[in-house]
Protein backbone atom coordinates (compact mmCIF):
# COMPACT_ATOMS: atom_id res chain seq x y z
CA UNK A 1 0.00 0.00 0.00
CA UNK A 2 1.89 3.64 -1.30
CA UNK A 3 2.03 5.62 1.63
CA UNK A 4 2.85 9.23 0.23
CA UNK A 5 5.11 11.32 2.62
CA UNK A 6 6.87 14.61 1.24
CA UNK A 7 10.56 13.91 0.00
CA UNK A 8 10.50 9.85 1.93
CA UNK A 9 12.34 7.75 -0.56
CA UNK A 10 14.07 5.20 1.40
CA UNK A 11 15.50 4.16 -1.74
CA UNK A 12 16.62 5.94 -4.58
CA UNK A 13 19.18 6.13 -7.29
CA UNK A 14 20.98 8.36 -9.41
CA UNK A 15 22.64 7.92 -12.82
CA UNK A 16 23.18 4.57 -11.86
CA UNK A 17 25.53 2.21 -14.08
CA UNK A 18 27.07 -1.26 -14.12
CA UNK A 19 29.42 -2.60 -17.27
CA UNK A 20 31.94 -4.90 -17.32
CA UNK A 21 35.12 -4.98 -19.68
CA UNK A 22 35.06 -8.17 -21.87
CA UNK A 23 37.37 -9.31 -24.63
CA UNK A 24 35.26 -7.38 -27.15
CA UNK A 25 35.19 -4.43 -24.93
CA UNK A 26 32.97 -2.67 -22.90
CA UNK A 27 29.39 -4.83 -21.61
CA UNK A 28 27.20 -2.44 -20.35
CA UNK A 29 24.95 -3.79 -18.16
CA UNK A 30 22.50 -0.98 -16.71
CA UNK A 31 22.47 2.59 -18.00
CA UNK A 32 21.84 5.84 -16.51
CA UNK A 33 19.00 4.06 -13.95
CA UNK A 34 17.51 7.30 -11.89
CA UNK A 35 14.33 5.44 -9.34
CA UNK A 36 12.80 6.85 -6.22
CA UNK A 37 10.97 4.40 -4.63
CA UNK A 38 8.48 6.09 -1.45
CA UNK A 39 7.83 5.18 1.53
CA UNK A 40 5.36 1.90 1.75
CA UNK A 41 5.30 1.97 -2.25
CA UNK A 42 5.52 -1.75 -4.18
CA UNK A 43 7.30 -1.50 -7.64
CA UNK A 44 7.64 -4.24 -10.03
CA UNK A 45 10.90 -4.07 -12.06
CA UNK A 46 10.46 -6.27 -15.22
CA UNK A 47 12.07 -7.50 -18.36
CA UNK A 48 13.22 -10.12 -20.53
CA UNK A 49 15.83 -12.82 -19.13
CA UNK A 50 19.33 -11.10 -18.97
CA UNK A 51 17.66 -7.91 -19.18
CA UNK A 52 19.69 -7.14 -15.78
CA UNK A 53 16.52 -6.89 -13.40
CA UNK A 54 18.95 -8.87 -10.60
CA UNK A 55 21.88 -7.00 -11.36
CA UNK A 56 20.03 -3.93 -10.14
CA UNK A 57 17.98 -5.41 -7.58
CA UNK A 58 21.76 -6.19 -5.97
CA UNK A 59 22.70 -2.61 -6.75
CA UNK A 60 19.72 -1.18 -4.92
CA UNK A 61 20.31 -3.08 -2.12
CA UNK A 62 24.28 -2.99 -1.54
CA UNK A 63 25.04 -6.29 -2.74
CA UNK A 64 26.76 -5.19 -5.18
CA UNK A 65 28.88 -2.09 -6.40
CA UNK A 66 27.64 0.37 -9.03
CA UNK A 67 30.33 1.04 -12.23
CA UNK A 68 28.52 5.29 -11.98
CA UNK A 69 26.06 6.48 -10.00
CA UNK A 70 24.76 6.28 -6.67
CA UNK A 71 22.10 4.59 -4.52
CA UNK A 72 20.96 6.05 -1.47
CA UNK A 73 19.29 3.83 1.24
CA UNK A 74 17.77 5.76 4.01
CA UNK A 75 19.07 8.91 3.54
CA UNK A 76 22.95 7.59 3.12
CA UNK A 77 24.74 7.11 -0.05
CA UNK A 78 26.05 3.88 -0.69
CA UNK A 79 28.87 4.84 -2.27
CA UNK A 80 30.88 6.14 0.60
CA UNK A 81 30.48 2.62 2.09
CA UNK A 82 32.41 -0.34 2.12
CA UNK A 83 30.85 -3.88 2.22
CA UNK A 84 30.83 -4.09 6.12
CA UNK A 85 29.08 -0.58 6.20
CA UNK A 86 26.38 -1.39 3.61
CA UNK A 87 25.71 -4.54 5.77
CA UNK A 88 25.80 -2.47 9.06
CA UNK A 89 23.56 -0.27 7.25
CA UNK A 90 21.19 -3.14 5.69
CA UNK A 91 21.34 -4.96 9.30
CA UNK A 92 17.64 -5.22 10.92
CA UNK A 93 16.26 -2.65 8.27
CA UNK A 94 16.12 -4.62 4.67
CA UNK A 95 14.74 -7.80 3.84
CA UNK A 96 15.45 -10.32 1.15
CA UNK A 97 13.23 -12.88 -0.54
CA UNK A 98 14.93 -15.28 -3.42
CA UNK A 99 13.54 -17.59 -5.74
CA UNK A 100 15.99 -20.36 -4.12
CA UNK A 101 14.80 -19.51 -1.06
CA UNK A 102 17.92 -19.64 0.79
CA UNK A 103 16.87 -21.47 3.70
CA UNK A 104 19.56 -23.60 5.94
CA UNK A 105 19.16 -26.97 5.41
CA UNK A 106 20.34 -27.64 9.51
CA UNK A 107 17.90 -25.56 10.96
CA UNK A 108 14.21 -26.03 11.80
CA UNK A 109 11.89 -23.41 10.06
CA UNK A 110 11.81 -21.48 13.52
CA UNK A 111 15.56 -21.63 13.75
CA UNK A 112 15.73 -20.30 10.14
CA UNK A 113 13.41 -17.44 11.14
CA UNK A 114 14.94 -16.44 14.29
CA UNK A 115 18.66 -16.44 12.91
CA UNK A 116 18.79 -12.83 11.18
CA UNK A 117 16.60 -11.52 14.27
CA UNK A 118 19.33 -13.07 16.82
CA UNK A 119 22.03 -11.57 14.62
CA UNK A 120 20.13 -8.04 15.11
CA UNK A 121 20.42 -8.38 18.93
CA UNK A 122 16.07 -8.72 18.87
CA UNK A 123 15.13 -8.85 22.28
CA UNK A 124 12.86 -11.92 21.82
CA UNK A 125 13.77 -13.54 19.27
CA UNK A 126 11.82 -16.67 19.60
CA UNK A 127 8.51 -15.26 20.01
CA UNK A 128 9.01 -12.81 17.26
CA UNK A 129 9.77 -15.79 15.05
CA UNK A 130 7.01 -18.16 16.15
CA UNK A 131 4.61 -15.08 15.71
CA UNK A 132 6.02 -14.65 11.84
CA UNK A 133 5.55 -18.20 10.98
CA UNK A 134 1.77 -17.78 12.01
CA UNK A 135 1.19 -15.17 10.36
CA UNK A 136 2.49 -17.21 7.17
CA UNK A 137 0.31 -19.82 8.59
CA UNK A 138 3.08 -22.31 9.73
CA UNK A 139 2.36 -22.65 13.21
CA UNK A 140 2.02 -26.65 12.69
CA UNK A 141 5.69 -26.58 11.22
CA UNK A 142 8.03 -24.87 13.56
CA UNK A 143 10.36 -27.92 13.86
CA UNK A 144 10.30 -29.04 10.83
CA UNK A 145 13.49 -28.74 8.50
CA UNK A 146 13.84 -27.29 5.16
CA UNK A 147 13.90 -31.06 3.23
CA UNK A 148 10.77 -31.61 4.95
CA UNK A 149 8.40 -28.80 3.78
CA UNK A 150 7.14 -28.49 0.10
CA UNK A 151 8.46 -25.75 -1.85
CA UNK A 152 5.93 -23.31 -1.23
CA UNK A 153 5.65 -23.91 2.63
CA UNK A 154 9.93 -23.31 2.09
CA UNK A 155 8.59 -19.94 0.59
CA UNK A 156 6.67 -18.79 2.87
CA UNK A 157 9.49 -19.69 5.77
CA UNK A 158 11.23 -17.52 4.01
CA UNK A 159 8.61 -15.10 3.86
CA UNK A 160 8.69 -15.08 7.31
CA UNK A 161 12.54 -14.36 7.86
CA UNK A 162 12.40 -11.26 5.64
CA UNK A 163 9.12 -9.74 7.41
CA UNK A 164 10.06 -10.78 11.47
CA UNK A 165 12.76 -8.54 11.64
CA UNK A 166 9.50 -5.33 10.52
CA UNK A 167 12.29 -4.11 8.02
CA UNK A 168 11.70 -0.71 6.00
CA UNK A 169 12.20 -2.37 2.90
CA UNK A 170 11.89 -5.84 1.11
CA UNK A 171 13.97 -6.78 -1.77
CA UNK A 172 12.43 -9.73 -3.42
CA UNK A 173 13.96 -11.20 -7.03
CA UNK A 174 11.50 -14.03 -8.64
CA UNK A 175 9.76 -14.85 -5.40
CA UNK A 176 7.33 -17.12 -7.10
CA UNK A 177 9.50 -18.61 -10.78
CA UNK A 178 10.42 -22.02 -8.74
CA UNK A 179 6.80 -22.62 -7.66
CA UNK A 180 3.63 -24.16 -9.76
CA UNK A 181 0.70 -21.59 -10.61
CA UNK A 182 -1.13 -22.36 -7.51
CA UNK A 183 1.78 -22.38 -4.81
CA UNK A 184 2.74 -19.02 -6.51
CA UNK A 185 -0.49 -17.11 -6.10
CA UNK A 186 -1.07 -18.49 -2.78
CA UNK A 187 2.80 -17.54 -1.38
CA UNK A 188 2.10 -13.90 -3.63
CA UNK A 189 -0.89 -13.24 -1.45
CA UNK A 190 0.69 -14.05 1.72
CA UNK A 191 3.69 -11.51 0.33
CA UNK A 192 1.86 -8.64 -0.23
CA UNK A 193 -0.68 -9.13 2.14
CA UNK A 194 2.32 -9.07 5.35
CA UNK A 195 3.69 -5.89 2.54
CA UNK A 196 0.18 -4.05 3.39
CA UNK A 197 0.21 -5.06 6.69
CA UNK A 198 4.04 -3.67 7.63
CA UNK A 199 3.98 -0.89 5.41
CA UNK A 200 6.96 -1.95 4.26
CA UNK A 201 9.04 -0.96 0.61
CA UNK A 202 8.60 -3.62 -2.13
CA UNK A 203 10.62 -3.27 -4.52
CA UNK A 204 9.90 -6.67 -6.67
CA UNK A 205 11.97 -8.22 -9.74
CA UNK A 206 9.88 -10.73 -11.33
CA UNK A 207 8.90 -11.94 -15.06
CA UNK A 208 5.17 -12.48 -13.75
CA UNK A 209 3.00 -9.96 -15.35
CA UNK A 210 -0.04 -10.69 -13.00
CA UNK A 211 2.69 -10.23 -9.89
CA UNK A 212 3.58 -6.95 -11.45
CA UNK A 213 -0.04 -5.80 -11.84
CA UNK A 214 -0.65 -5.94 -7.80
CA UNK A 215 1.97 -3.55 -7.40
CA UNK A 216 1.72 0.18 -7.25
CA UNK A 217 4.16 0.48 -10.27
CA UNK A 218 5.84 -1.21 -12.76
CA UNK A 219 8.82 -0.47 -14.63
CA UNK A 220 10.75 -2.06 -17.52
CA UNK A 221 14.26 -2.79 -18.23
CA UNK A 222 15.04 -2.01 -21.97
CA UNK A 223 18.72 -2.39 -23.32
CA UNK A 224 19.77 -1.84 -20.17
CA UNK A 225 17.71 1.20 -19.50
CA UNK A 226 14.07 1.58 -16.62
CA UNK A 227 11.03 3.02 -18.53
CA UNK A 228 7.99 3.23 -17.47
CA UNK A 229 5.73 0.41 -18.27
CA UNK A 230 3.08 1.10 -20.14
Amino acid sequence: MLQTSPNSHPVTAKGLMKFVETSQGRLDILQQIDLEVAAGEAVAILGASGSGKSTLLGLLAGLDEASAGDVTLFGTTLGGLDEDGRAALRAGQVGFVFQSFQLLSGMTALENVMLPLELAGHANAEQAARNALSKAGLAERLTHYPSQLSGGEQQRVALARAFAPSPKVLFADEPTANLDAHTGEKVAELLFELQEQSGTVLILVTHDEMLAQRCDRRLYLREGCLEIDR
